[in-house]
């Protein structure tokens, strides 16, 4: 990884390797990129599972398609930190949204 920002160090990470008992060391560039964008990783994760783009669909679609999946995700999101209480699943949650009929 080639970063202009950070140094060529090496940090801790504070966990131990199960084999061989030892500290594990990451490079710091790799520590502050797993602490910042868990949460961008994670809504890529969720909408690379249910992705709604097409091979026919011209790029101007795609780009719409893509922003309203983006805002479907987004709005998984609030409804699952307010209603802690229900454990909903984003595949449950999409099949909702898409067939209102059902509830």
């Amino acid at each position: 990884m080639i970063s202009t920002i950070h140094e060529a160090t090496v940090v801790n990470t504070g966990r131990k390797d199960r084999k061989t008992n030892m500290e594990i060391k990451k490079p710091c560039a790799i520590v502050q990129y797993s602490k910042f964008m868990k949460g961008i990783d994670r809504a890529d994760q969720y909408l690379s599972y249910y992705s709604v783009l097409r091979k026919t669909v011209k790029w101007s679609k795609k780009v719409v398609l893509y922003l309203l999946n983006c805002a479907l995700f987004k709005a998984f999101f609030v409804y699952r930190t307010l209603n802690t209480n229900k454990k909903v699943k984003y595949n449950n949650f999409v099949r909702d949204i898409r067939s209102p009929e059902s509830k």
